[in-house]
């Protein structure tokens, strides 16, 4: 009987102690209470320990649990933690659709599993900041993308010229070229020379559920130019509730957008479908800007078993529209207004044909991208996360090609008394009739065989008509992404994978409008000279994209520029209790090579594959102190290749001599501190860029003036350091006022004087030619900014928000060839003169107010008003030039040289949206 007794006690024992240490599984979706959508990256924990995971790209988790019963702890950023009790049955548990309501007050990062690196609040060290969907609908408005970025510190954005998605973006003074963008882990920066077109992604913000910018070297582990940091753009995905929405909205300028959405949800069969459908156009704030614009989004998403998923996305934004590329000089903007102030809308490159609108320049693109996103979960430790992508873009931008007797199109003789071109004379000219230029000459032409020949500006002594040419620059792109991640116990997680691309840019120009002439003579391909083309070409955006561009006639150029990226990356991850540390590795080879269609014989057409390696290697670590109190700090380094027209110089074949990749040395600390009632951040960082090259043709004299040498000149060795301190803070005293806080001081200055060798036409040593850049600062974006906003909501879902923005320390955007010392007295030639633009405050302030509606109030009507620089401050964002003032104050404003070329921000502006949601 005591052997039977001690038998079922051992028994209950084991019971006991399997039940205690069994694994067990608890999942669930969660949901963003505002939009009902998934909330990708969603960090989920359990309560009271160490243990977490984050929802996937659907806003799905699942938690490897040791206990029977707990409480999940759900956060993310924007929103309202929210805790959630389980209880295993058969060792799995499903807690269902969690709603997080949006909080404006938290500042809980996220992270995102799989292909995309989003970094985690309080975990991954990084300088980070997220903005939701309920931000970017509610305030950007008519607004471009990138600015509503505008509130993260050490970001300076502006419109340039003003047309429709001609905005750009520089964080910590690096311009787009040196910002990764990342749009659901696809890198998608131009892979010839690394540009961001908004243009082509105009339809971003429609389809966007969330966007973090990770400043500095990020914690990406792909081999991508986050120089200055990373914008990842996390886009919907297919698996949402079932619903949609129908908004319009309207604005100065006759703006208008309309759209509208729809959401299946997760049909029965596994299957579900998110498609967008948007049009917006307007006449543009800026004279002669008017536009148009589409948007298309399609997602389909299979779900076959609990170990696969499948999401298909296409998306697209065909547009055109007029622009003010060329930024007009002071004097423009004020003598074509009333003589003293400046006409900030002002655009030279425009003028009525016919009384309409047409403008010299005109951009126009279509750029569809294609996505198949997989996640494998092979086991419970590894998941096989892949996206195989394809763009291809197509359209290019017009401009002038030829002249009227000397005159191009830009030229004060072919203006209206009003500063607009005068299409009319030109068209009469071009058609052989007599015109009076604005100088009172009269112009006539002659006929070549019977016809009104147009020529371009390579043989100059020929050229004669203007042409509306477009500059073609289209491409084919493929790759792939694929990312292992591997648990390798608890606290230690390993990633490895793969990066593959190809990429084919597509250059050459072509006749879009002769203005009047008969024919157009091309005389730049040396293998088909003097071709009488007789063909134009549209320049409206292709619908279809899948045409062959070997077909059109080419004019001026040709070329084809190829590059083939294979890379490899790796992450070892650190996590346990209070500590969590990264280190990343990656290395990509770059093969370029060029086709040289027009100044080549065909047998000389092909260069040869040029291949360079390049990488980096980053770290770093996070220390929770308590839960109010974190410090973290990073480091990394970049060996980053030169850009195509790096790699091939003088616009041929010829392979740069000074070929070397930049460098890049980044260092980053920060401290959090985190409360009910207030957050704030502050980031320290130094960042080195160097061994940049730029090549120029000089002449070298002596202190006298005699010449010593002329040739061109290969400057290696440049390098710009940029340091600086960031804070940003949001306190929330009571549930109805949120107070928001941003400062960002940079020092962003070269370092270093620059000699460069200078080789005469037969490629022959001659000299050396020095850049006197020590000190210099570096212009195109505000070293210093600072906005403080308020929001109060006095009662449920109507909010009123206001906000302060001030940018100081802003140079003109010059060349730093404006510092050579071409006479050998070892100091620039411009006497070391930079151009700093004057300070500028925009106030903006906006009201929203959602509206519930339907029988069970799960319908919504919301309504938004934003009004945006509410003083109408007259501010130049940006100079092209770098005069110095003029000695005569008369030809100064505001104490700038009135012959610099600037582009002024935009005045008061305003728009109104309402949207349904169903």
């Amino acid at each position: 009987m005591r052997a039977i007794k001690n038998w079922f006690f051992t028994a209950v024992l084991a019971l006991i102690a399997t039940a205690a240490y069994s694994q067990g599984t608890v999942s669930g979706t969660v949901i963003d209470g505002d939009l009902n959508q998934p909330l990708p990256g969603a960090n989920v924990t359990l309560k009271g320990t160490s243990v977490g995971t984050s929802a996937d790209f659907d806003g799905k988790f699942t938690l490897n649990v040791s206990q029977n019963s707990g409480t999940l702890v759900i956060t993310y950023i924007g929103f309202i933690r929210k805790e959630v009790a389980f209880t295993l049955s058969g060792g799995k548990a499903n807690v269902g659709r969690i709603t997080l309501q949006p909080d404006a007050q938290e500042l809980e990062g996220v992270v995102v599993t799989g292909i995309m690196d989003v970094a985690r609040d309080r975990q991954t060290p990084v300088a980070v900041s997220t903005i939701k969907a309920t931000e970017i609908q509610e305030k950007l408005g008519s607004q471009e993308f990138p600015e509503i970025l505008k509130s993260t510190p050490s970001v300076y954005t502006t419109k340039q010229g003003g047309g429709f998605g001609d905005s750009r973006i520089n964080i910590r003074g690096f311009d787009q070229r040196n910002t990764a963008v990342m749009i659901n882990g696809m890198p998608i920066n131009d892979m010839e020379n690394g540009w961001v077109y908004w243009s082509n992604w105009a339809g971003l913000s429609d389809v966007t559920s969330a966007m973090q910018v990770q400043r500095g070297l990020g914690s990406s582990k792909l081999a991508i130019s986050s120089v200055g940091g990373t914008i990842n753009v996390i886009t919907k995905s297919a698996d949402k509730k079932e619903g949609g929405s129908v908004s319009t909205s309207v604005g100065n300028d006759n703006y208008l957008k309309m759209m509208t959405s729809y959401n299946t949800g997760l049909m029965d069969n596994g299957l579900s479908v998110s498609a967008l459908m948007s049009r917006t156009a307007g006449d543009g704030y800026v004279d002669g800007t008017a536009f148009e614009g589409y948007n298309y989004f399609l997602a389909i998403g299979y779900n076959p078993n609990d170990k696969h998923s499948l999401q298909l996305m296409t998306t697209g934004a065909p547009q055109w529209h007029h622009q003010r590329s060329f930024a007009p000089s002071l004097n423009d903007y004020i003598n074509f207004n009333d003589g003293v102030n400046p006409d900030r809308k002002y655009n030279a490159d425009w003028g009525y044909l016919d009384g309409k609108e047409f403008s010299m320049v005109r951009n126009f693109y279509h750029k569809p991208v294609a996505s198949l996103n997989w996640d494998w979960n092979i086991s419970d430790k590894s998941i096989l996360s892949t996206v195989i992508y394809a763009s291809w873009g197509r359209g290019g931008g017009t401009g002038e090609i030829g002249t009227i007797q000397g005159r191009r199109s830009y030229d004060s003789r072919l203006k209206t008394e009003n500063g607009l071109v005068d299409l009319e004379l030109i068209r009469a000219y071009n058609t052989g009739q007599t015109v009076v230029d604005a100088n009172g000459a009269v112009l006539t032409r002659t006929m070549t065989n019977g016809m009104y020949v147009n020529t371009g500006n390579g043989d100059r002594t020929a050229a004669n008509g203007i042409t509306r040419r477009a500059s073609m620059n289209s491409h084919n792109w493929y790759g792939l992404v694929a990312n292992m991640s591997n648990k390798l116990s608890e606290s230690l997680k390993f990633d490895f994978g793969v990066d593959l691309r190809t990429y084919e840019g597509l250059h050459y120009r072509r006749v879009n409008d002769r203005l009047g002439a008969d024919v157009y003579m091309d005389n730049d391909n040396i293998n088909q000279p003097n071709r009488m083309l007789y063909e134009t070409y549209t320049a409206s955006p292709y619908w279809w994209v899948f045409g062959n561009p070997d077909d059109e006639e080419k004019i001026d150029y040709h070329n084809d520029g190829q590059v083939r990226w294979s890379g490899i990356f790796g992450q070892l991850e650190y996590s346990k209790d209070n500590l969590s540390a990264f280190v990343q590795f990656s290395g990509s080879n770059q093969g370029f090579k060029r086709l040289e269609y027009f100044i080549r014989p065909t047998a000389e057409r092909e260069s040869d594959w040029e291949n360079i390696l390049g990488g980096n290697i980053k770290g770093g670590a996070n220390y929770n102190i308590d839960d109010n109190h974190n410090v973290f700090f990073n480091a990394g380094f970049y060996s980053k290749q030169p850009i195509f027209d790096g790699v091939f110089i003088n616009f041929d074949n010829i392979v740069n001599p000074n070929l070397v990749n930049e460098k890049i040395l980044g260092l980053e600390a920060g401290y959090g501190f985190r409360s009910n009632y207030f957050n704030a951040n502050v980031n320290l960082y130094r960042t080195s860029w160097k061994d940049r090259f730029e090549s120029r043709s000089v002449t070298q004299t002596d202190g006298q003036g005699n010449e010593l040498f002329r040739g061109v000149a290969n400057y290696s060795g440049i390098e710009q350091v940029h340091m600086g301190v960031e804070i940003d803070a949001v306190a929330r005293p009571s549930e109805f006022f949120t107070l928001e806080g941003m400062l960002s001081i940079g020092n962003w200055e070269y370092k270093g004087n620059v000699l460069g060798d200078v080789f005469d036409e037969d490629q022959q040593f001659v000299g050396q030619s020095e850049l006197i850049l020590e000190g210099v600062k570096v212009g195109d974006a505000a070293q210093f900014t600072t906005r403080l906003a308020a929001i109060v909501e006095p009662v449920e879902r109507l909010k009123f928000d206001a906000s302060w923005y001030y940018a100081n320390n802003l140079y003109a955007s010059y060349n730093v060839f404006d510092f050579r010392d071409l006479n050998s007295d070892g100091k620039p030639d411009n006497d070391g003169f930079l151009l700093k633009l004057p300070s500028y405050s925009l106030f903006d302030a906006g009201m929203s107010y959602k509206m519930l509606v339907g029988k069970d109030k799960e319908k919504s009507v919301n309504f938004r008003i934003n009004v945006n620089n509410i003083a109408d401050e007259t501010y130049i964002s940006e100079a092209r030039s770098n005069r110095a003032p003029d000695a005569d104050s008369s030809r100064n404003w505001n104490g700038i040289n009135r012959a610099n070329q600037v582009y002024f921000g935009w005045g008061r502006t305003w728009n109104f949206s309402l949207r349904y949601n169903f």
